[in-house]
């Protein structure tokens, strides 16, 4: 799990070139840009734009994926995110190939991670993540989920 500030991005282009191809779109990404996927090299990089209200933490899933590395970043907003290895999490919904994902139970073992505007998270697929959660309060958000193919 990598967090840090999309100005830093550069520094995580050497991960490979799809990282620059995530990396160059969050940079140039604009908070009105309507809410849906954009494809930004196939299948192998694409963008879901997502604008909601936060939630609770409690009663969320974790959540893993196999064939993608998640770069979780808030357009405007600020979001909790909890993390955890997941040899740490117990698979409650087995692996939905269809879809990318497994999803796990709650685990004392998660860190809590808050990003405000400009900030990103890299999930890696050992790394169980729940998104989506409120700090205080639900608050509205503006985020983009860049999806990386392993």
């Amino acid at each position: 799990m990598i967090l840090d500030s999309v100005s830093n991005s550069h520094l995580y282009e050497k991960l490979g070139p799809r990282f620059v191809r995530a990396f160059e779109y969050l940079r140039s990404f604009k908070s009105d840009t309507p809410d849906g996927k954009y494809e930004l090299d196939g299948d192998k990089v694409y963008a879901l734009v997502q604008s909601y209200n936060t939630s609770a933490p409690v009663g969320k899933k974790f959540e893993s994926h196999q064939k993608y590395i998640d770069v979780q970043f808030v357009a405007k907003g600020v979001e909790l995110l909890e993390h955890a290895p997941i040899g740490a999490l117990k698979v409650e919904t087995p692996y939905v190939a269809k879809d990318d994902y497994l999803l796990y139970d709650d685990s004392a073992f998660a860190t809590s991670l808050r990003l405000k505007d400009g900030e990103f998270a890299i999930f890696f697929p050992n790394d169980g993540h729940k998104p989506c959660c409120s700090v205080d309060k639900p608050a509205a958000v503006k985020k983009v989920v860049v999806k990386v193919q392993v």
